[in-house]
């Protein structure tokens, strides 16, 4: 994979952190693969409906986003892991994200926060 081919999926980690696609369930809806689990900091798994319904409710993201440290790397054929640090109201998590190309479509698979 080209590096102008790992750009798309860290274009689209960005845009899960903007307040404005977190607030758009379609949007969300359609960047989530089915098969969706997330790890938050606190360490609860949560599928993909509850992460829809928690991004509904979700006031996190309000405050100032720092993003240090982004990078991707290809781990398979049509795989993606995207990690970054981010910090946010004196609170710092380590991040990954497996994004799986589907069909043209980069889809988030996988997403666990960890604190620092």
């Amino acid at each position: 994979m080209h590096r102008n081919e790992l750009r798309e999926p860290i274009l689209l980690e960005m845009a899960m952190l903007s307040a404005e696609v977190r607030s758009d369930a379609g949007r969300v809806g359609e960047l989530l693969d089915e098969d969706f689990r997330e790890i938050g900091a606190s360490g609860r798994l949560r599928t993909r409906s509850e992460t829809l319904e928690a991004l509904a409710d979700d006031s996190a993201y309000e405050a100032p986003l720092e993003i240090a440290e982004m990078e991707a790397q290809e781990i398979g054929p049509g795989l993606v892991i995207v990690t970054y640090l981010m910090a946010t109201t004196g609170r710092r998590t380590r991040r990954s994200s497996l994004w799986r190309l589907s069909g043209r479509s980069w889809r988030l698979v996988f997403h666990q926060g960890t604190l620092v």
